[in-house]
């Protein structure tokens, strides 16, 4: 028998909290509706979640609390920011807390939960994956979140800027082309950049100490490769 999914959920609003609760529950996940942050963080302390789905504005402790609780914690749950704040300091501040996802508000019941139902199939443990039915392949894999600017590594979240990003992604998009370092300027700068190629073997550099695996190739006289054969 598949074991339901548990989700701690922070709304403060008992209309939103009783309908967007209902809805998962119909959906098979097991809610714990909570209004307060500090309750949040109490809950989290005597249970184990497999997704927090966090109202920012709440009374006492708000969102962004019980977020840093998380990751200062080191617990191993997904996060879901749900707001009707939708200024880029404040999803930036969500996603440097390592949220998974920002929502605003209002949202479509169906929308949070397509959206829960993609980070918890990207974060869930191994076996976790296979109670509910899932299988992993022999081979190890990046999982790339474009819409976010970021890649996955078994879970995690790793801490690349935009420009190590965008390096990482056009190599890894095409893993039997050489890059050049003026075709990977182009595509990380395109045509704004006026300086040195030799700031793509930095970038490089940086890259490759953030990146669990040695993936990035130098094919001397030339540039750059994604080497598929680490992943094997």
């Amino acid at each position: 028998m598949k074991k339901a999914y548990q989700v701690l959920f922070l709304e403060d609003e008992p209309t939103i909290r009783e309908v967007l609760t209902e809805y998962m529950t119909l959906s098979g996940y097991e809610v714990t509706g909570l209004e307060r942050g500090e309750e949040a963080i109490e809950a989290l302390k005597t249970k184990q979640f497999d997704i927090a789905i966090l109202d920012i504005m709440v009374p006492g402790i708000d969102g962004f609390g019980v977020l840093q609780y998380i990751k200062e914690q080191k617990i191993n749950i997904a996060t879901i920011m749900l707001t009707a704040l939708e200024d880029e300091k404040t999803q930036v501040k969500a996603f440097n807390l390592y949220a998974d996802d920002y929502v605003i508000k209002p949202v479509s019941p169906i929308i949070l939960l397509k959206r829960m139902e993609t980070i918890l199939r990207r974060v869930a443990p191994k076996e976790r994956k296979e109670q509910q039915g899932c299988h992993e392949n022999s081979y190890l894999e990046f999982e790339v979140c474009e819409e976010a600017y970021c890649v996955y590594w078994d879970g995690t979240k790793l801490p690349l800027t935009l420009s190590e990003y965008l390096l990482f992604l056009t190599l890894y998009k095409e893993p039997q082309r050489v890059f050049t370092r003026e075709q990977l300027i182009l595509r990380i700068f395109n045509e704004d950049y006026i300086g040195n190629d030799r700031i793509i073997d930095a970038h490089v550099k940086n890259l490759r100490k953030k990146l669990p695996i040695s993936c990035i190739k130098t094919v001397i006289g030339v540039g750059y490769q994604f080497d598929e054969a680490e992943l094997k």
